[in-house]
């Protein structure tokens, strides 16, 4: 999956659960933007207008993982938590600055799209 936020492209790999082979099915019609906000100085969040299956089990999150809260939260995290999450996957080759620098301060517009 690729997530395009500003100028910044990245390429996640994805979980293989009912989560995302329900999102995958989403982004076959087309790409999905998602408005998300800083949350707690350790990740960015938004949410989808519609509902994914979860999976959830505890997970600590590090810089780079795609989360699913609640079945319509689409969370990405540049730092650690702890919580029952479900995992969608995981952005490649980027660190937590990466990170940060692309998603900036305040709110951000992400594009959810297939290869």
């Amino acid at each position: 999956m690729k997530l395009t936020i500003g100028n910044h492209t990245f390429t996640a790999a994805l979980a293989d659960n009912s989560s995302t082979a329900a999102l995958k099915e989403k982004l076959r019609q087309g790409p999905v933007t998602i408005r998300m906000e800083d949350y707690a100085h350790m990740e960015k969040v938004g949410s989808f207008d519609f509902h994914l299956p979860t999976n959830d089990q505890q997970i600590t999150t590090k810089a780079g993982d795609l989360i699913l809260y609640l079945g319509n939260s689409f969370v990405i995290y540049y730092a650690p938590n702890s919580w029952r999450f479900t995992r969608l996957g995981h952005i490649e080759n980027v660190t937590a600055e990466d990170l940060k620098k692309a998603l900036g301060r305040g709110d951000v517009d992400v594009t959810l799209s297939l290869d």
